[in-house]
């Protein structure tokens, strides 16, 4: 159906998109979908580890017992042999990549997402991960499909990893991935802004592609790790970044000769907190004995090695938050060094900054544009090292 919406005074953001601000009309879809069967046994939320859960209040519940259950978010995943320690799976999870994105961006986003295939083959479970591109005859919105959508904004805006789930037990029905179009674009003129690679008319911009190629890949599957029932994990950058559901600033360095570096911005697989997660969530067991000790036994297992979760919210999220050591955005293990680090890229670049910035025959009022992600290149860092003092 469509519905109309009229007014006499619209906001910059309908402004910025409409063709005519004050009276727009948009599409509206209303899905009535059908829950599944009760065959899908829900997995008992843990604090420790990084699902999302869905709370289901259920009154049946002897008076002793909490009335409020807890059970993580993820998808049905059932071996065809399970007595096998490798099975492949009665039906694999597969996420379509919009086909309508360019070339190389969809080709990331396929790599990237395919990257979870590597943690359910440590669960136990063979080509039980799929990335595949949507087909022309698609609809994106169907409720049978996993997506991972192209979208364009008049802004850079967020990325979204959502699902639709069974409110009585976390089951995720489908996976549905919103990226924002202009998020690449954003990336490159960071880039640009660092490196400077317009010199004497030529446009030495591989290193520039590749940043924004490697931050695709770790987009598409962090997202995704979202509709895979994963939350935040920001303590991930001081474990070597294992585990691509943290927020990730690309990596950026001034070598010897005072040349800056972005030569490797982002890891290029999963992490290893990653293959954990996906082994505690997903791994089949013969019955509930042996669930509750394997599964007690895997986080035992990570703790010890090293491995932490840190969730998001009041632990993670802003100067206030209560974690000495879980940050957004930032990189390395020793804050005050990293934030060293990044100041000097920017001192470097700052030093440098001019038409090298920009491409021939660009405007020069674009430098301004340019400049602003430059200037603020350490926002993140500074942050994290307020939280720590």
């Amino acid at each position: 159906s469509s519905v109309t919406f009229m007014g006499n005074n619209p906001g910059n953001f309908v402004r910025s998109v409409a063709a005519n601000p004050k009276i727009i009309t948009l599409k509206q879809r209303i899905s009535f979908v059908e829950l599944p069967d009760d065959n899908y046994e829900p997995r008992i939320f843990d604090p420790a580890m990084s699902f999302n859960d869905t709370e289901v209040v259920d009154y049946a519940t002897p008076i002793d017992q909490p009335i409020v259950k807890r059970y993580i978010n993820r998808h049905r995943l059932v071996k065809k042999d399970p007595n096998a320690a490798i099975s492949e799976p009665v039906k694999p999870i597969i996420y379509y990549i919009d086909r309508g994105a360019p070339p190389l961006i969809r080709e990331a986003l396929r790599e990237g997402v395919e990257w979870w295939n590597e943690a359910f083959e440590a669960a136990g479970f063979k080509n039980a991960f799929q990335a595949k591109i949507m087909p022309e005859d698609m609809d994106p919105d169907d409720v049978r499909y996993n997506v991972v959508n192209w979208v364009h904004r008049s802004t850079r805006g967020w990325s979204y990893g959502a699902s639709v789930r069974d409110p009585r037990t976390g089951e995720i029905i489908k996976g549905h991935v919103t990226l924002g179009s202009l998020r690449s674009r954003q990336d490159f003129m960071i880039a640009n802004a660092v490196t400077g690679p317009y010199k004497d008319g030529k446009a030495d911009i591989d290193d520039s592609i590749a940043l924004v190629i490697a931050r695709t890949r770790q987009l598409g599957a962090h997202e995704v790790g979202h509709t895979l029932g994963f939350a935040h994990n920001y303590i991930a950058s001081t474990n070597d970044d294992d585990d691509v559901m943290d927020y990730p600033h690309p990596k950026m360095s001034v070598d010897k000769d005072g040349n800056i570096s972005i030569k490797n911005p982002y890891r290029e697989k999963i992490g290893e907190w990653n293959k954990i997660a996906v082994n505690w969530g997903y791994r089949q067991y013969a019955n509930d004995e042996q669930e509750k000790a394997g599964l007690q036994k895997i986080l035992k297992d990570a703790y010890a090695a090293g491995h932490q979760f840190v969730a998001d919210g009041p632990d993670s999220r802003g100067v206030s938050s209560l974690h000495a050591d879980s940050h957004l955005w930032d990189f390395g293990d020793d804050v005050l060094k990293a934030t060293k680090q990044m100041y000097e890229v920017r001192k470097v670049a700052l030093a440098k900054f001019g038409l090298d910035n920009i491409a021939d025959g660009t405007p020069l009022s674009s430098l301004e544009e340019t400049l602003v992600p430059l200037y603020y290149l350490p926002r993140f860092q500074i942050n994290a090292t307020a939280k720590s003092i």
